[in-house]
């Protein structure tokens, strides 16, 4: 699998495990710190992480046994996360459609345990089900944070349908269980959708607000700021109309040092938006220009679909890179480039191609986290028929570290003008007495 473009990236693969069946866009969730869930058509979910195996750290691939998943089911989506503190416990959602002869039914899963010593044990979470019948076709499943009285937080599901609707499910812990809720109290800004939303994402920002972006079948594509706190309030909403269906939408933000535009604050936030036939574009700055902005990808059209993206900083360097996943078999990677006001030739902001990396099959999914617990987080790629995982390469990695070092010590500066004054250690009370005396002689002998 060879890169190419004007760089390089940093990225060997480690491992390749294969799937029993083919898997979709929402196959793929972090659980926990460690471990990866992939999910696959023929209702079949594997844990994926790395074990010390005859002293050496390996990947294994294993099946985890969720219960109320028949066999023919084919599984739609799988997502997972935390339960806000002072909650605990991991929280895994899967959703599935089981043939029943004459009509198919579609079902949300939803897995956790209670008791104390078993909340974070995946066999255990697996074999605790609230199985929940759905009246429609789940699509995407996603979780997120909504602000609760006091400030504390709270995680939910929020999944999308073939009813032209969003569905909210929240923890009733008194009870125990999860229950489907009413959608406009705490997520006004997705009601009234245009068409059905393929793909959600929504991120909290600094003043008590959040975006929130979706992406539609019909091409539409939805932006909100909204004020948290209840009642939840829609502070601005923008919409604008794509040629064909959305693959993804992301929010990330840019730091104000690598954004001259914004000078003045902390950061700006930008909407990364792909689709099954345009070219992917970023629009910058939503917070205040909505989707007036808008920066495209090059060559990003050039490899069928874009089904997969993800904003991470894969080369250290403190600036994040954009990465694409294509269904013509493609990885991109995307470095932002901000105005050079000194050049007069400078066109303006854009994102530049910086490598690409081919696969065999087509990419489904990114995720960016550390699986061996040594601190640097790897790639994985999930694919049609596989999970591959991509770690960085040790040697130039130590290249890349060793060069920052420099940088840094090179920027060191002492001002040689500056008095340098004797380290001086706190006296103890024989200290002071012994000054006193000496001090008093002194006087008397000149006087």
């Amino acid at each position: 699998m060879p890169c190419d473009g004007q760089g390089s990236c940093l990225l060997v693969e480690d491992s390749f495990s294969r799937l029993p069946s083919q898997s979709n866009i929402y196959g793929l969730c972090q659980a926990g710190e460690l471990e990866l869930l992939v999910a696959t058509l023929k209702g079949k979910v594997l844990c994926f992480k790395y074990q010390d195996l005859r002293q050496k750290i390996q990947p294994v691939a294993k099946e985890v046994p969720f219960t109320y998943i028949p066999v023919d089911a084919e599984i739609v989506s799988i997502d997972s996360f935390n339960r806000s503190p002072p909650s605990r416990g991991l929280v895994v959602g899967i959703t599935f459609i089981k043939d029943s002869g004459d009509k198919a039914s579609p079902f949300l899963n939803i897995y956790c345990d209670y008791e104390p010593g078993s909340e974070f044990n995946l066999e255990s979470i697996a074999q605790s089900c609230l199985n929940l019948e759905l009246q429609f076709t789940p699509f995407q499943l996603y979780h997120t944070e909504v602000q609760c009285e006091g400030g504390s937080t709270e995680t939910v599901f929020l999944l999308s349908g073939h009813d032209q609707q969003i569905h909210l499910y929240r923890e009733n812990a008194s009870l125990h269980q999860f229950e489907e809720q009413p959608i406009g109290r705490l997520f006004p800004e997705l009601q009234e959708l245009p068409s059905n939303v393929l793909w959600l994402d929504i991120m909290r920002i600094p003043g008590g607000l959040r975006l929130s972006a979706y992406g539609c079948q019909n091409g539409c594509v939805g932006l909100a700021v909204v004020e948290q706190a209840e009642p939840v309030k829609v502070q601005r909403s923008w919409r604008i109309q794509l040629d064909s269906p959305i693959s993804t939408v992301l929010l990330f933000p840019l730091p104000a040092q690598q954004d001259p535009a914004t000078a003045g604050r902390n950061e700006s936030y930008n909407l990364l938006v792909t689709s099954a036939v345009e070219m992917a574009v970023v629009y910058r700055n939503v917070q205040a220009c909505g989707m007036t902005s808008p920066i495209s990808l090059p060559e990003s059209d050039q490899f069928d679909a874009v089904l997969c993206a993800l904003v991470t900083d894969l080369d250290f360097d403190g600036h994040k890179e954009v990465l694409l996943g294509t269904y013509g078999q493609e990885l991109l990677c995307y470095k932002f480039q901000p105005t050079d006001k000194s050049q007069a030739s400078d066109t303006g902001e854009r994102f530049q191609l910086i490598w690409r990396r081919s696969f065999i099959y087509p990419l489904l999914s990114l995720a960016y986290l550390d699986l061996t617990g040594d601190g640097m987080r790897e790639l994985a790629v999930l694919t049609l028929k596989g999970l591959h995982i991509l770690q960085h390469s040790l040697s130039r990695t130590a290249d890349l570290v060793l060069d920052a070092l420099k940088k840094r010590v090179s920027k060191l500066h002492i001002d040689s003008t500056a008095p340098v004054l004797p380290l001086q250690c706190p006296k103890n009370g024989e200290d002071e007495a012994r000054d006193k005396q000496e001090a008093t002689v002194s006087k008397e002998n000149g006087s």
